[in-house]
């Protein structure tokens, strides 16, 4: 579908979730606002996106293609699971524990769930700054999975193990080295897992998912950072205590300071939902005029799913302005694309910068406010992030 079929079937008002849906059968929607008078202004020191991951630049899809698609494994090799003989192990604090082939998990109720996908360390740093893309994953709710095997009274804790493992050295001292193989997990609460509704998923955008994500089967959580996604899920498990692998319990934990009176307090939280969040992805300069040519700014939002109030930009020390949010394509989980008509800018270097505001209120925070300035760790680095630019001379 050409940029001129995508803008008539805008002006023609198609409807929100169907247009969301058509556009996955050829995913090639991305800021319809843009001319082709545009041209380009880079961002200035900024390195460029590595290979396997998104670029900003030169993104053109609301889906994201493959081959912009991240990968982040914490135990090496990544397993090569064999799909004809893949069984996921539903057990623990049940009545009736079972497995399922990868064909008896297809013959279940069949759910797509649109989504973004971010890691929680985006954003830590200038090289980090495209582990994120948006999807429509395909699988079975596990809802009815877990009451097909009856949760009994006592369970607290859902735990996804996945098939990835390691040997870790869990103490040293004068006691000796203790280590023990591992297999990845993390783990959230019957209740939050009533709540999220997870999808065990075996295919991304209509083709079974690829090695580096999972293959053949790994977990969905709609809204969630990344870690919680376990791929390569081999089994599920209720417990009545909660899970601390070293992926929950140590790593993925997030030490953050607290004003409280007169001191700071660090709190350690392990990482969950996603954080509202949005970037100015590219600047264009289009139509020259007396005071510089026209600027335009295209960007992305996301969070937890809550819905977003609004985003605005802010050229150097200047106000705030109201970006325009895209109306279609929308999806409660998935980004939001937006832009904004800066007006001519003169010839020079110029910073810009968005935040963006829910409905619950929360508005995106600077690297200054207590929120970032006080965290000891770089994961969930949602501050705002100002982009650098420079208008030529005419």
């Amino acid at each position: 579908m050409n940029d001129l079929n995508r803008r008539d079937l805008l002006k023609a008002g198609v409807g929100t979730a169907a247009f969301a849906l058509a556009q996955l059968v050829t995913p090639d929607f991305a800021f319809p606002g843009q001319g082709e008078e545009e041209t380009l202004l880079p961002f200035l020191n900024m390195p460029r996106s590595r290979p396997g991951s998104l670029d900003w630049e030169t993104l053109d899809s609301w889906i994201t293609p493959q081959d912009q698609v991240f990968e982040v494994s914490h135990y090496r090799p990544t397993p090569e699971v064999d799909p004809a003989t893949y069984e996921l192990e539903v057990t623990g604090l049940v009545e009736k524990p079972f497995t399922l082939s990868l064909e008896d998990l297809k013959k279940e109720a069949k759910h797509d769930e649109l989504m973004t996908l971010e890691c929680a360390g985006n954003g830590a740093g200038k090289g980090f700054m495209s582990a994120i893309y948006n999807s429509k994953w395909t699988g079975t709710p596990l809802l009815p999975l877990l009451e097909r095997a009856g949760v009994k009274d006592a369970a607290k804790e859902v735990v996804f193990i996945g098939h990835d493992t390691k040997e870790e050295t869990l103490r040293k001292g004068s006691r000796g080295e203790l280590k023990i193989t591992v297999p990845f997990g993390r783990s959230m609460s019957v209740e939050e897992v009533d709540a999220k509704q997870p999808l065990v998923a075996w295919e991304r955008n209509g083709e079974p998912l690829a090695q580096k994500n999972g293959f053949p089967v790994r977990l969905i959580v709609p809204g969630w950072y990344g870690i919680a996604n376990v791929k390569w899920l081999r089994r599920i498990e209720l417990r009545d205590t909660r899970y601390m692998g070293k992926y929950m319990g140590r790593e993925y934990v997030t030490v953050r300071g607290e004003r409280r009176g007169g001191e700071v307090v660090f709190v350690e939280t392990s990482i969950n939902k996603m954080n509202l969040k949005s970037i100015i992805a590219r600047v264009t300069k289009g139509r020259p005029t007396d005071k510089g040519p026209i600027v335009k700014a295209y960007g992305a939002v996301w969070g937890d799913g809550t819905p977003i109030k609004t985003v605005e930009v802010k050229v150097n020390d200047g106000d705030w302005q109201k970006a325009t949010l895209a109306e279609e394509p929308r999806s409660k989980f998935c980004w939001t694309f937006f832009e904004i008509d800066l007006g001519p800018l003169p010839p020079g270097q110029h910073t810009l910068v968005s935040r963006a505001t829910d409905e619950a209120g929360r508005v995106q925070p600077t690297a200054d406010d207590d929120v970032i300035a006080l965290k000891k760790t770089y994961w969930e680095a949602f501050q705002q992030w100002p982009r650098e630019i420079e208008v030529p001379e005419a």
